[in-house]
């Protein structure tokens, strides 16, 4: 068995999506793993991958790496972050809705970078995409990306968004001392 084929058995086996598995020169082995929707983890409740979870994932992996007899000589697992890499169908299917930047291989009307909400559609996808009145929408496949991420959600509540999320804060709306907005 491959080393990539035993990581993701082991991480899926555990209960996470395995985002990416990078193999660098001088032996550094970086897993990305993220938490899915509706599960329970031992670490306890959260939609974002905790420290607990890349410790119970680096022991898991570090045992199965070595009976695999798995060359590395550096093991590193962490979250995805919030500008989370994009990169299966699934991903896409996961996060229908919420804004993404994405990179074409080749220029459409002389840019390759869009940043929009991502739409599913039959045969592939779309990020709906403009400023005040004017939207525009592009049609794509996996096929013409070259890399596509979330756009970070700084509001420190989650990725979690209102249906219309002002700008600014409404008027009325009363700020904690902290800084972020009370409901």
């Amino acid at each position: 068995m491959s080393w990539a084929a035993a990581v993701e058995r082991t991480v899926t086996g555990m209960g996470y999506d395995l985002v990416d598995v990078e193999r660098s020169a001088g032996g550094l082995l970086r897993v990305t793993i993220d938490r899915l929707p509706g599960r329970t983890y031992p670490a306890g409740e959260s939609e974002f991958v905790l420290v607990e979870d890349c410790e119970a994932v680096t022991r898991q992996l570090q045992y199965v790496l070595e009976v695999e007899q798995c060359d590395y000589k550096r093991l590193e697992v962490s979250s995805p972050g919030l500008d989370r890499p994009l990169k299966r169908a699934q991903d896409f299917e996961r996060f229908t809705g919420q804004e993404a930047e994405i990179t074409f291989k080749q220029p459409f009307q002389g840019r390759k970078k869009f940043t929009g909400v991502l739409q599913a559609r039959e045969g592939g996808w779309r990020i709906v995409f403009g400023k005040g009145d004017i939207e525009q929408v592009l049609d794509f496949t996996l096929d013409e990306l070259r890399e596509a991420r979330l756009v970070p959600v700084l509001d420190f509540k989650g990725r979690r968004r209102k249906a219309s999320s002002p700008a600014a804060p409404e008027a009325g709306a009363a700020q904690s001392e902290d800084g972020g907005q009370e409901q």
